[in-house]
C-alpha cells in the first residue's frame, strides 16, 4: 500500500494473469478512492489483505509469481 487506508475492493483474484497498468485495488485514504494498478505482468499468487480491512503504508496487498 503506497499510503494508509481502508481496501474497498480488489478487482483480481488469485490465479488470475494481470497486465502492466491493470487495476488491481480501490484503496480509500483521505476520503478519496485510489486506484492501485499492477507495476508490470505478473500472476497473483494470493490476496494479503480483505475488503474493509485498515492497511497501514508499505503493508503488502498482494503477492505476485
Amino acid at each position: 500500500a503506497p499510503m494508509p487506508g481502508l481496501v474497498v475492493k480488489f478487482e483480481v483474484s488469485p490465479g488470475d494473469e494481470v497486465k502492466k497498468d491493470q487495476v488491481l485495488v480501490i484503496l480509500e485514504a483521505m476520503k478519496m478512492e485510489n486506484v492501485l494498478k499492477a507495476q508490470a505482468d505478473g500472476v497473483v499468487q494470493s490476496i494479503e489483505a480483505k475488503q474493509g480491512q485498515a492497511v497501514e503504508k508499505n503493508q503488502v496487498l498482494i503477492k505476485f509469481n
